[in-house]
């Protein structure tokens, strides 16, 4: 079965604002005048100060100088998750990485297209993701929804105090595993006036000097596991080749039979974010988050609860991290490069703990068109 993914980006108007006044210059620009009311009033002072705050220094920041944009992409997922018992038995699960491929049109601050999942053509498998990244200068916002398939494969098992050999378990297909996360994170740039991340991420911009910026975020994610304890016994008790004259060995750990976990996450983040011009229209950024994240599961919540803070408690604390990578070359008319973004969540309980990791790496190349008014006649000069 043909599998189909979207990926919408949007980027926020204040990135727009700023790219339309750096413009300006030389334009005639025809003005209307507007009766001098409470309203207009208070819109005209609501703009200023809103142009105001967003504005970017142009010695760092060149804004965008076209309209449209068609690129194609190529995009590669990844995703890991590791279970371990309270007695120190894991398994790490991990499926294989889907290849995806397709083109995009961008119209100033949208940017629209769709990929094909080539790695799983005529193949039945019930995966399905999405991923919005929203770059501007000012904030940065994640929007994520994945529910795996079942098409996990064990990739690496430990069962301390036990004599046997569990590379025999590596590669073997298991599919009593399902995974879901829904989330949204949040960021604020603190340098944006001189930092861009859509010069890295969306290339609607260009950094001309090197500049780096501290991160603050926010943070909500909704987790799903459903683990089939059974299904895994049937799996490692058949391939362990010590499991035949001694079944005991191959017994998994009773800290393993959670079956389904339900769990909200609540966070807030910080980090640092770095743009290394290191050559003419060439860049290289990288950025590191880290969040302290309240991790509650759905079966705790009572009816009569109002608050989560009303049964806070520390045990339920812990850090989970987002970082990205990316290069590109873009010289305002054609671009190309690499990027990459990289999420991992962490949960713990008295008798398990679970680590999950997702991430995509994308290549693109695409290019420009439709000059602005104030760049073609800046051209003529």
């Amino acid at each position: 079965m043909k599998k189909i993914s979207f990926l919408f980006l949007l980027l926020f108007f204040s990135t727009y604002v700023c790219a339309d006044e750096a413009v300006a210059d030389g334009d005639t620009l025809t003005t209307h005048t507007h009766k001098n009311d409470i309203f207009h009033r208070i819109g005209n002072t609501f703009t200023k100060y809103f142009r105001d705050f967003n504005k970017t220094d142009t010695t760092y920041i060149e804004p965008q100088h076209y309209n449209y944009a068609l690129m194609l992409q190529n995009t590669n997922t990844y995703e890991m998750y590791r279970v371990t018992s309270k007695s120190g038995q894991s398994f790490l699960f991990a499926p294989e990485p889907t290849y995806r491929v397709g083109p995009y049109f961008g119209w100033r601050w949208i940017f629209l297209g769709y990929t094909i999942d080539v790695s799983h053509i005529g193949d039945k498998n019930n995966k399905q993701e999405w991923d919005i990244s929203l770059y501007s200068n000012l904030v940065t916002v994640d929007l994520y929804y994945r529910k795996t398939g079942d098409d996990y494969k064990i990739r690496d098992v430990d069962m301390p105090g036990r004599p046997v050999n569990t590379r025999a378990l590596e590669g073997v297909p298991f599919n009593g595993m399902n995974v879901g996360i829904t989330g949204i994170d949040i960021y604020y740039i603190a340098n944006h006036k001189k930092f861009s991340y859509p010069a890295a991420f969306s290339q609607s911009t260009v950094q001309r000097r090197s500049c780096g910026s501290a991160l603050y975020g926010i943070g909500y994610t909704r987790h799903s596991i459903d683990l089939d304890f059974d299904r895994l016994q049937e799996v490692v008790s058949k391939n362990l080749p010590e499991a035949v004259e001694h079944p005991d060995v191959a017994k998994l750990d009773s800290g393993l039979m959670f079956n389904k976990v339900r769990y909200t996450n609540f966070s807030a983040s910080g980090g640092y974010a770095y743009n290394w011009v290191f050559a003419h229209n060439w860049l290289f950024s990288g950025s590191l988050s880290l969040a302290v994240g309240y991790k509650r599961a759905t079966g705790d919540l009572r009816k009569d609860e109002l608050t989560i803070l009303r049964d806070f408690s520390f045990k339920n604390v812990v850090l989970d991290a987002t970082s990205r990578v990316g290069i590109v070359w873009n010289d305002t008319k054609w671009f190309a490069g690499m990027s990459a973004i990289l999420h991992s969540y962490n949960y713990r309980k008295q008798q398990f703990s679970t680590n999950n990791f997702f991430g995509s790496l994308n290549f693109y190349i695409g290019f420009n068109f439709n000059r602005k008014r104030g760049y073609v006649r800046n051209t003529k000069k």
